[in-house]
């Protein structure tokens, strides 16, 4: 099996950690290793390190490398596939198909694992059992998504529902269903039926699949997206930008016969909010999540992320207050979806906390935007800046030749 690990998502939904130039799948939620390299590390249990495709952007290419370097490990950069431009789901796949195809020498009965690189699953070994009997149903010709049984009426999740038992024959011994119909993320009403029905499961993104019943789906539902596989590699990333901007889930999993969904009976998360990372995480006696220099004084059922200064809670309950150096996020947690009505806000003012933190990564290390400096000893403090030309900015830097293969980028779009 080879699995296709999808890390270009930019969502800001867990601002101020997660920003434009640093997605939550480089974040540190969960332990001293990313979201994208616990999952990379999830599947080399199931896969070999040259069976696994990391799809992102030009943008992240280096944090991308950087994480697998500090992890240790051995996939090679000729397995990092760079999307040309943002053009949802659908085209990712099937670039990440002629990718296999082309490069990796994969045959039409290959089977293919599709994930995000943001999720929070456990426990892993229950996990790759799934991942069995999803391999299983793919190679009989089912397209197998994921579903998360709903423990409570969440409006953040799209929703699966199943056909009745009689409908679904063979599946049944694996476990599995038929697709009845996918739903949008629902209001409270509708969702809280849906936990009634009993039929419903949330939609975790994650798909199973041979190429070949991939390809003949595309086919059938998305041309425009099928005639890449009569191009070349190179010729599918020239075009890759003129492609529908269009989710698997609209293209096909919402039009196709051969989907079925394989529910997990294990924890999992896709940490889309401050209330979803809150769950996920270890609390204290009080029901509190804290990380960094926190003190807590009569505070229950908080999330409390402190960073490089003292963060002190008295009297309060059930809230997310996230510390970072140039922002400070304090909100109800129940009210975490927000965020993106925050982080819109910020735009709309050009609030450069929206784009990148203080500290900014490039392919030859960081930098850090200080707003003060310090001198606490006796011996006057020099400071010497070197630079080339009269702007200091980074938008007029035309590179002719760079060993980080950025030629010709602005320096903005190469992080």
């Amino acid at each position: 099996m080879k699995a296709v690990i999808l890390a270009g998502d930019s969502g800001t939904r867990l601002w101020p950690l997660s920003r434009r130039t640093f997605p939550k799948q480089f974040l540190k939620l969960n332990g001293n290793k990313s979201l994208l390299q616990k999952t990379v590390e999830r599947f080399l249990k199931i896969s070999n390190s040259e069976d696994i495709i990391i799809m992102t952007n030009k943008n992240y290419k280096f944090l991308v490398l950087a994480e697998l370097k500090n992890a240790g490990f051995n996939i090679s950069e000729k397995n990092i596939v760079l999307e040309p431009d943002i053009r949802n789901t659908a085209p990712a796949i099937a670039l990440a198909i002629k990718f296999a195809l082309e490069k990796l020498e994969a045959s039409q009965e290959d089977v293919l694992f599709v994930s995000p690189s943001d999720h929070i699953i456990k426990p892993e070994d229950e996990f790759l059992k799934y991942l069995k009997k999803a391999e299983i149903l793919a190679k009989k010709g089912y397209i197998v998504t994921f579903g998360i049984k709903p423990d409570k009426p969440e409006t953040g999740y799209g929703y699966i529902k199943t056909k009745n038992d009689k409908q679904n024959g063979e599946l049944l011994d694996l476990g599995a269903f038929l697709v009845e119909k996918f739903t949008e993320k629902p209001d409270l009403k509708t969702a809280k039926k849906y936990l009634s029905e009993g039929n419903y499961f949330w939609n975790s993104g994650m798909f199973c699949f041979s190429i070949k019943t991939m390809q003949e789906e595309f086919a059938k539902f998305e041309p425009e997206i099928a005639k890449i596989f009569d191009l070349s590699f190179e010729e599918t990333v020239k075009i890759f930008p003129e492609l529908p901007e269009i989710s698997i889930d609209y293209a096909v999993m919402e039009k196709t016969s051969q989907a079925v969904v394989l529910p997990l009976d294990i924890y999992w998360s896709d940490i889309g909010s401050w209330d979803a990372v809150y769950e996920a995480l270890n609390k204290d006696e009080a029901q509190n999540v804290k990380t960094g220099k926190v003190i807590s004084i009569d505070t229950k059922n908080s999330l409390i992320l402190g960073n490089k200064r003292l963060v002190v809670a008295c009297g309060v309950e059930d809230l997310a207050i996230i510390d970072t150096d140039d922002a400070i996020l304090i909100i109800k947690k129940d009210m975490s979806q927000k965020v993106r009505d925050i982080v819109n806000l910020l735009k709309k003012n050009k609030h450069p906390s929206v784009l990148e933190h203080k500290t900014i990564f490039r392919p030859w290390g960081s930098y850090t935007v200080l707003y003060r400096i310090e001198n606490p000893g006796k011996i006057p403090l020099e400071i010497i800046e070197v630079q080339s030309g009269e702007y200091v900015e980074e938008d007029d830097i035309v590179r002719f030749d760079d060993i980080y293969g950025r030629d010709n980028e602005k320096s903005s779009l190469s992080h």
